[in-house]
């Protein structure tokens, strides 16, 4: 897990203009939901394992809860800590580069969030020595699960197979046997300037999830099928283009 990650190209070009799409619109929203499904407090500490340029993080301390925020891309971590300081919670929350698929912290978070496909899901192409492209994401999951307390609860979100296969975009390569979909697409910074990008994004089903989650020590608690800024306590489906497992430490 050494090298350049594919995502931190995507990261330098985009920059604060990452927050111009429609998926990053509804972080109140998602905030909220979790605060209620995590139980979360003012005063308690969490973790966002690829927190981005840091809108969950900033959210989270609006309501006096303690972020600690990890990204590989250091543009966006400056991002972050531009928000922070700009809606005045720089002292609730701290930013490190720090690549999700290595943490090595130890048991000291009450929560941990990983959301959007910040770290979960971008494990790239799949390989001969990972034909299911299982190791990246298994790699995060246990870097949360040794990070929360015991009875530490946890949310990520992943891409659903499901949507992606019944809604797969002309230019989308599915690969069947890994669950990997290959995009290629052009992206744009915040004056305009085009690049071209390949984005690979790793999908999972309900039961998949379940399996990975409990492969690395957690205890399921949910897996709900929900929609970007329209969080909510749904039964997995087809029709939705993520999953949010919903999880903890064991005591």
């Amino acid at each position: 897990m050494t090298g350049r990650h594919w995502f931190e190209d995507v990261a330098d070009h985009l920059g604060p203009a990452y927050l111009r799409y429609s998926f990053t619109k509804g972080t109140e929203q998602e905030v909220d939901f979790l605060v209620g499904a995590l139980g979360l407090e003012a005063g308690m500490e969490v973790l966002d394992v690829g927190c981005g340029p840091g809108r969950h993080a900033v959210e989270l301390a609006r309501r006096g809860i303690r972020v600690v925020g990890v990204d590989i891309s250091e543009r966006f971590l400056e991002v972050a800590d531009e928000r922070a300081d700009a809606a005045g919670v720089a002292d609730l929350v701290e930013f490190h580069r720090a690549d999700a698929r290595a943490l090595a912290l130890s048991a000291r978070f009450d929560a941990a969030v990983s959301l959007c496909q910040g770290a979960f899901g971008l494990g790239g192409p799949p390989n001969g020595d990972d034909p299911q492209n299982l190791a990246p994401d298994a790699a995060v999951l246990r870097g949360i699960h040794s990070a929360l307390v015991p009875g530490g609860r946890a949310a990520v979100s992943a891409f659903s197979s499901y949507f992606q296969v019944r809604y797969l975009e002309p230019t989308d390569r599915f690969d069947a046997a890994s669950a990997v979909n290959h995009e290629r697409t052009e992206l744009r910074d915040g004056e305009g300037h085009r690049a071209p990008a390949e984005l690979w994004t790793t999908c999972y089903t309900p039961r998949e999830l379940r399996l990975l989650a409990q492969r690395c020590g957690f205890r399921v608690d949910h897996i709900w099928s929900v929609t970007p800024g329209a969080y909510a306590r749904d039964a997995p489906s087809i029709d939705t283009p993520e999953f949010l497992l919903v999880a903890h430490r064991p005591a």
